[in-house]
């Protein structure tokens, strides 16, 4: 399949087959390993928790400050 496969499908046939993606990949053995920017974004977070400069939002607020 490529993108101009895709491109031609309505949204109902590009949800199903996400689905069907999802569910191939979710009974795979193997395990990907992630990013090191993904670690380095974790960690990051962790320190700022750690100092106490971490700002938490509630999901109303995070809501307002996206439609902002």
């Amino acid at each position: 399949m490529n993108i101009l496969e895709i491109e031609k499908m309505n949204t109902v046939e590009r949800l199903q087959t996400m689905e069907i993606l999802w569910d191939a990949l979710l009974h795979e053995k193997v395990e990907i390993e992630s990013p090191g920017w993904h670690r380095d974004v974790l960690e990051e977070r962790r320190k700022r928790i750690a100092n106490g400069e971490a700002e938490f939002l509630s999901l109303k607020e995070l809501k307002a400050r996206r439609n902002s």
